[in-house]
């Protein structure tokens, strides 16, 4: 059997309701604000410049490399391919120039 999508839907309770019974219906329903304890919610959080002296690094530093250079304008390591020229005397990346 075909199926209009186009066609408005109705139900078996649909009726034809006055203006008053419809804004009193609207009345009657939540308001969508949620009850949620804010000390709870709080405690997900972490502020910045919290005190983080327990927490060890988990990240290994590298010196510089010999094929990389750090760019003076973005001042991010890149390899030598990416070297576009220099700017003032510091070396300057491809996505700089």
């Amino acid at each position: 059997m075909a199926t209009d999508y186009d066609a408005p839907r109705k139900t078996d309770d649909d009726s034809e309701d006055s203006i008053e019974e419809l804004k009193a219906r609207r009345g009657d329903t939540k308001t969508g604000q949620v009850d949620e304890d804010e000390a709870e919610a709080a405690e997900g959080f972490e502020l910045p410049g919290a005190d983080l002296s327990n927490e060890d690094l988990s990240v290994q530093v590298l010196p510089p490399q010999q094929d990389e250079f750090t760019c003076g304008s973005c001042f991010l390591v890149h390899h030598r391919s990416q070297l576009a020229g220099e700017k003032d005397g510091l070396p300057i990346c491809s996505e700089c120039a």
